[in-house]
């Protein structure tokens, strides 16, 4: 009998059984692939790593504007896959030694919940051996959705791919139509702009990448617009058929665009088929697994964290959401929050938010002010980003003086935003933002200059 099984070794399901282990429970670890999830094996760490390379290659290109004279910068894209692999498979090591130290026994295979025995242990079967356990946290993770487009049959049209055989192909495509302009979208689009490839992008929004701060998603768009990439907003796809992508714009007129690859890249959803949970009668909503704020279901024992919910598909939250889980089975008060999850975009310059943007203070009718500054008021960022466009906003209760948003554009605004997400997680003002103490000269002390504005 296992104190707690988990389903899923992705950033929620290792988080919670390392923790799980160190605090003494027999913990039991199922994945049906490689340790880490698609976050490890075939999303963030891949495409960060490739990113990082395309970033290197951006930057020897332009060189001279720094003194630095390269003849002819090469992009080798074998060594930069090869490269992604040796750095997966170093990650997948450390969480599986990770577990090892936890006393966390790791069964790769297959589990499916099949109820409840008698005495009310919860029976999870994996290579057709049942294990039982007091408490069972699922964290199964999402698979990418898959709009009903007529043509689009991925197994009879090679065409067409998801992140995951993107980032397995062995060459570059000289051409990539990207369906979808969100978060996911936008760093292939970098990505393969920054090595040569004609890209274009087709979103039904009016803007790319809509969860974050319309401003600065519009700053974006501007620069890989003259960078070279082909937006089409407002736009709805109605067909595919080999290599072509047909849309309609806003206006109803039909164009039709060609890739050597196309890019389905339009959203995930929870994976929830094939669990078994009804055998518990788990309840569902957002078409994922329904819990409260300390990751509980509606089931006895039974707990979920990450993409699972629905709610917030971000590998950072479902590695806070499995801490709670994990705390509240060990008897440990903590409540999972939201109002301080950070967003990031890795392209080239890199895009990063936390809390309310503008528009929803407005939607929310918050009485806001708004401080806006250029990041060329750092001295650091002019420094290292010759010709550089960046900006930061930060949404404040006009009452109180509340930090209720933070949200960036420019390099490199991915390592800054944690002490925003600090500020809005403490409940901090203006006033006690201002009173801290940044290193000069850093690009971080962007914030406490657009706080004083």
């Amino acid at each position: 009998m296992f104190d707690i099984a988990i389903i899923g070794g992705g950033p929620g399901g290792y988080v919670a059984a390392e923790k799980a282990g160190k605090n003494g429970l027999k913990t039991i670890l199922f994945e049906k692939k490689d340790l880490g999830g698609v976050c490890l094996n075939e999303g963030c760490i891949p495409t960060k790593t490739m990113l990082y390379s395309a970033k290197l290659y951006d930057q020897a290109r332009k060189s001279e504007k720094y003194g630095v004279h390269v003849e002819e910068a090469l992009l080798d894209y074998k060594k930069m896959t090869d490269r992604k692999t040796k750095v997966i498979r170093k990650l997948v090591a450390g969480i599986g030694l990770r577990m090892r130290n936890a006393g966390v026994e790791v069964v790769k295979a297959e589990a499916t919940i099949s109820g409840r025995t008698d005495s009310g242990a919860i029976c999870i079967i994996a290579n057709g051996e049942t294990y039982e356990a007091k408490n069972l946290l699922i964290c199964t993770g999402s698979e990418t959705f898959v709009p009903p487009i007529p043509g689009l049959d991925m197994t009879a049209n090679e065409a067409i791919v998801t992140n995951r055989e993107l980032l397995a192909l062995k060459e570059a495509p000289t051409s990539l139509v990207i369906i979808g302009g969100g978060v996911i979208g936008m760093e292939f689009a970098s990505l393969y702009n920054s090595i040569g490839a004609e890209v274009h992008v087709v979103e039904m929004m009016p803007e790319i990448l809509g969860a974050m701060d319309g401003e600065i998603s519009a700053m974006l768009r501007t620069q890989y617009t003259k960078k070279g990439i082909h937006f089409h907003l407002s736009c709805r796809v109605t067909h595919i058929e080999g290599h072509s992508v047909t849309f309609t714009d806003a206006e109803g007129a039909s164009h039709t665009i060609e890739g050597d690859k196309i890019l389905l890249s339009v959203g995930r959803r929870p994976i929830i088929r094939g669990l078994g949970l009804e055998t518990l009668d788990i309840e569902l909503e957002r078409g994922g697994v329904k819990v409260d704020s300390q990751m509980r279901t509606n089931a006895e024992g039974v707990y979920a964290a990450g993409d699972i919910t629905g709610f917030s598909l971000l590998a950072h939250t479902a590695s806070r959401e499995a801490e709670v889980a994990v705390n509240t089975i060990c008897g440990h008060r903590d409540t999972m929050l939201y109002n301080a999850i950070p967003g990031i975009v890795y392209t080239n310059p890199e895009v990063a938010g936390v809390g309310i943007t503008e528009a929803q203070a407005k939607q929310q009718g918050i009485e806001y002010q708004c401080h806006k500054l250029p990041l060329a008021y750092s001295g650091r960022f002019v420094a290292e980003n010759e010709g550089g466009e960046g900006l930061c906003k930060i949404i404040t209760d006009k009452a109180t003086g509340h930090i209720l948003g933070v949200h960036m554009l420019g390099n490199p605004c991915s390592e800054i935003i944690s002490s925003a997400c600090i500020a809005i997680e403490r409940g901090m003002t203006a006033k006690e933002l201002e009173r801290v103490v940044f290193p000069h000269p850093t690009v971080g002390e962007i914030i406490k200059e657009t706080i004083l504005m």
